[in-house]
C-alpha cells in the first residue's frame, strides 16, 4: 500500500498535463480558421493570394469592410437576416414549447405515434424534403416573401424533442397543484412551464438563431429578387465579380456574419450549457 500511493500521485500530474495538452491542441485547431478569417479580412487581396501565405498582414487595411458597407442594399440584406432569424426563433420558442408540453404532460390519443414521428423526422435529411417543400411554398404563393423564408422553419423536430425532454422533468405535482387552484392549461403553460424552462428555451433560441442566420440554400432558392436576399446569399453573390472572387470582401463579410452569432452565444452560454445538460442531449 505504501508503494502504490506514490505511483498514483506520480501518474495523476502527467495524465492531467496530457489532457491539458490535448485540449489546447483541440482549441488551436478549432480557433485557427477563425483567426485566419479575421486576419485575412484586414489584408489586401494580394496578400491573401500570396504564396506562401503569411498569417500576419504586412499592410493592414480596413478597405474590405468599407467596400462591404458601401455595397448597395447591404443594410437591407442584414435586416432580412435579422427578421428571418428572429421570426424563426420566436416561432420555435412558442410552438415547440407548446408541442413539447403536450407530448410531455398531456395524455391524448396518438401521443406516442406523434412523438415517434418527431423522432423519425430527426433522422430524415433536410435535403430529402427540400424539393417538396419548395413546390408547396411556391404553390401557396409565398415565394419571394418573408413568410416563405420563415414558415418552413417556424417549428423544428429538434426543438419539439428538446422541449419535450426538458418539460418532462418538471414534477407533475406542480401542475396538479396549479390545476387544483383552478388554473387552465393555457395559464399553466404561460405562468408555470415557460418560466421553469429558461435553460431549454435559451438552448433552443441559440440553435435556431445559428441555423437560420447561416441558412444559405433555402433563401437562395425561395428569394427570387435581390431585395429578399439574406446576408449569406448576398455575400456569396456580390463577392464574385468579373475579375473572379474578391476574397478580401468575402472574408470581411464572413466576419460580419460571425459576430452576431458570437454575441448571442456569449450572452446565453450559461443557459445553453444548463439546457444541454438537462435535456438528455449528449
Amino acid at each position: 500500500m505504501t508503494i502504490a500511493a506514490p505511483r498514483r500521485t506520480l501518474r495523476r500530474p502527467s495524465l492531467r498535463a496530457l489532457i491539458y495538452i490535448l485540449l489546447s491542441l483541440g482549441l488551436v485547431v478549432t480557433l485557427a480558421p477563425f483567426a485566419w478569417m479575421l486576419l485575412g479580412s484586414i489584408k489586401p487581396t494580394g496578400e491573401i493570394l500570396a504564396n506562401p501565405n503569411q498569417w500576419l498582414p504586412e499592410n493592414p487595411t480596413l478597405s474590405n469592410f468599407t467596400d462591404l458597407l458601401a455595397k448597395q442594399n447591404f443594410g437591407l440584406y442584414f435586416f432580412n437576416s435579422v427578421v428571418v432569424a428572429m421570426a424563426c426563433v420566436i416561432g420555435n420558442l412558442l410552438f415547440c414549447s407548446m408541442a413539447g408540453y403536450a407530448l410531455a404532460k398531456i395524455d391524448f390519443a396518438g401521443k406516442k405515434v406523434l412523438f415517434s414521428l418527431v423522432l423519425l423526422m430527426l433522422v430524415v435529411p433536410g435535403i430529402a424534403t427540400f424539393v417538396p417543400l419548395f413546390v408547396q411554398v411556391s404553390n401557396l404563393g409565398m415565394a419571394n416573401s418573408y413568410l416563405g423564408l420563415v414558415l418552413p422553419y417556424v417549428v423544428t423536430p429538434l426543438g419539439v424533442f428538446l422541449m419535450r425532454q426538458f418539460i418532462g422533468e418538471i414534477p407533475d405535482s406542480l401542475l396538479e397543484a396549479a390545476r387544483i387552484d383552478g388554473a387552465g392549461e393555457a395559464r399553466i403553460f404561460f405562468r408555470l412551464i415557460l418560466p421553469l424552462s429558461g435553460p431549454a428555451l435559451a438552448t433552443l433560441a441559440i440553435l435556431t438563431f445559428l441555423a437560420q442566420w447561416n441558412n444559405f440554400l433555402w433563401p437562395l432558392v425561395i428569394a427570387q429578387t435581390d431585395d429578399m436576399y439574406t446576408l449569406p446569399v448576398a455575400l456569396a453573390l456580390f463577392a464574385v465579380g468579373a475579375n473572379g472572387t474578391n476574397y478580401g470582401l468575402l472574408l470581411a463579410g464572413s466576419v460580419v456574419v460571425v459576430l452576431p452569432m458570437i454575441v448571442v452565444f456569449l450572452f446565453l452560454q450559461r443557459y445553453f450549457i444548463q439546457g444541454i445538460a438537462s435535456t438528455g442531449i449528449k
